[in-house]
């Protein structure tokens, strides 16, 4: 009998962590996470819908691409470092509304933050501090499956409970969006936003501890642009030419609503991934966008719950992606296709010019997404991409004052199957990570699982030095860090500052961050969001520096 490496794993019982730091490495089996043993564990199956929606049959690029509208400052609130000062401030409100995500499709119950699926797009100045008050208006009840049993997600708490993250944003720790800062339906929360970073294509979404995978999965997403002086002075495509787009798979059932997968288990409902046959744009299933003749700036937006998307053009028409999810890359680079995990974004060009009366199919692998349609006649206008976007200086190694070496690993848990921790630890066990403010560390993201992570760091940005893969075989078995092959450098396209990484499978994924910006406590998580709802998250601490000798 051929056993999978999983059975192998799971009957070997052995996971060790791979530590270092200032320069040293050793071997330490880790505390287990549960009373039980602490091995790698097979994934909960979702129970099958009995009458999901067909979304191959339905006929493709009959709704308009729906844009969402701009949001707009409607008061003034203070200043919070400036008295006598005030900032703009946003007035936002969360409740449930109805989506046509399709033409031949009944309307779908969401929760949004305007009037669609995204929420309105914030267009915002570099720089320009802002407030927004988000409102929780949602109704009292959940419409989807809590799991009572996950951290966070205690049955004696309100049901439905709300905080929000603007993702990549840099502030102060109490406007952050920590998960377990929710409020209930009925209160507000007003958060600053100082903008003091570069232009960027942010995103805001919510947090809340223990439900946030359901909330997300709900509609509770949209767009935050930072602009500035550097983006504007590139000509880049703009107004009408500019349309963020965010993809996102979910699973519908045959009257049109949106079903999240259970595990059957009762009072555990927790399943490990989800991942939805249907894929909307923007909140629609295979909408068109009308294009004319000219080059289109897109912010591509992965807001699935776990799927990777990898988008490509039909017809070989390229992507010129200008940047990734902290800004402009150095320079354009040409691509045939896109990597995004969830939480990823890539702002890219495509230019329409030489394909007059076409029609372009933006696809993910096997699933078509929407379609370009392009306008016959002259062309509206020429663009050239520039040979330069923005100095993005390289962190050199030097710079690094600590090395972390973090593991990424599966768990036997009795209450759910598996876990999946960082560093072997749990949300409320004691902060481990705790960086000094100004401060330049590497983290060795060491992945021993078969998935992929997408691990997000709140507040900072960094820059993905490379990745090694090592035989997992060889180190569950025989304990030892066997690297195969060199360091991979990162592609072209990852060369800009990031927030979220992937951390690939039986790899070791090196990034250099510098954590800049204010004093506090902050998250690192896998935005793989059942993953996160699972103890996938961890706290660290930005602490005031030492004292040095002289």
């Amino acid at each position: 009998m051929t056993l999978s490496r999983r059975q192998l794993l799971r009957g070997a019982g052995l996971t060790a962590a791979w530590i270092g730091g200032g320069g040293t490495r050793g071997w330490v089996g880790p505390e287990p996470a549960h009373a039980g043993d602490h091995m790698a564990m097979g994934k909960r199956r979702p129970v099958p819908l009995p009458r999901p929606l067909r979304a191959a049959e339905l006929p493709k690029f009959v709704d308009p691409l729906p844009i969402p509208p701009l949001a707009h400052s409607t008061a003034t609130a203070p200043h919070p470092g400036r008295p006598g000062h005030t900032v703009p401030l946003y007035r936002i409100a969360m409740h449930e509304i109805a989506v046509q995500v399709h033409r031949d499709v009944k309307p779908t119950r969401c929760w949004s933050y305007g009037a669609g699926m995204p929420g309105p797009t914030f267009d915002v100045r570099a720089g320009q501090a802002l407030a927004i008050e988000w409102r929780n208006e949602l109704p009292a009840n959940h419409f989807l499956p809590i799991d009572h049993t996950l951290c966070g997600a205690d049955a004696n708490l309100p049901e439905v409970r709300t905080v929000v993250h603007v993702h990549g944003a840099r502030v102060p720790p109490e406007s952050d969006g920590a998960p377990e800062r929710w409020f209930p339906p009925g209160d507000a929360w007003t958060a600053h936003y100082p903008n003091r970073q570069d232009a960027a294509t942010l995103w805001y979404h919510d947090h809340a501890m223990g439900i946030e995978r359901l909330n997300q999965y709900a509609g509770l997403f949209g767009a935050y642009l930072l602009r500035d002086a550097a983006e504007d002075a590139l000509g880049l495509p703009h107004g009408p030419h500019e349309v963020p787009l965010f993809v996102f798979d979910r699973i519908l059932d045959a009257d049109g609503q949106l079903h999240y997968p259970t595990s059957g288990v009762p009072g555990s409902p927790w399943v490990s991934e989800v991942y939805g046959d249907t894929i909307l744009v923007n909140g629609k299933v295979t909408p068109e966008l009308e294009v004319e003749r000219t080059a289109y700036r897109f912010r591509i937006y992965n807001a699935s719950n776990a799927r990777v998307l990898y988008p490509s053009l039909s017809g070989g028409v390229p992507f010129v992606q200008i940047g990734s999810d902290q800004g402009l890359l150095p320079g354009p680079v040409r691509t045939a296709a896109l990597s995004l995990a969830p939480a990823e974004r890539a702002d890219v060009i495509v230019d329409f010019g030489a394909l007059g009366g076409q029609s372009i199919v933006l696809m993910s692998q096997a699933f078509q997404l929407m379609r370009f349609r392009v306008a016959p006649g002259a062309v509206a206008s020429a663009w050239k991409p520039p040979a330069a976007l923005r100095s993005v200086p390289r962190t050199p190694r030097t710079a690094a004052v600590k090395t972390r070496t973090l593991a990424l690993d599966e768990y036997q848990d009795n209450e759910h199957g598996m876990l999946m921790l960082l560093d072997g630890k749990r949300w409320r066990d004691p902060v481990t990570e705790q960086p000094e403010l100004d401060s330049v560390e590497i983290w060795e993201l060491v992945n021993y699982t078969g998935d992929t992570h997408p691990i997000h760091l709140h507040l900072v940005r960094f820059q993905i030095l490379d990745r090694q893969k090592f035989d997992i075989d060889a180190f569950r078995f025989e304990h030892k860090m066997q690297l195969i092959g060199p360091p991979i450098v990162p592609a072209p396209v990852e060369l800009g500052w990031k927030d979220t990484v992937q951390a690939y499978p039986e790899s070791i994924t090196r990034i250099i961050v510098r954590f800049e910006g204010y004093l506090g406590r902050y998250v690192w998580h896998c935005h793989v969001l059942e993953h996160a709802a699972n103890e996938m998250m961890r706290p660290f601490e930005i602490v005031k520096p030492k004292p040095r000798r002289t």
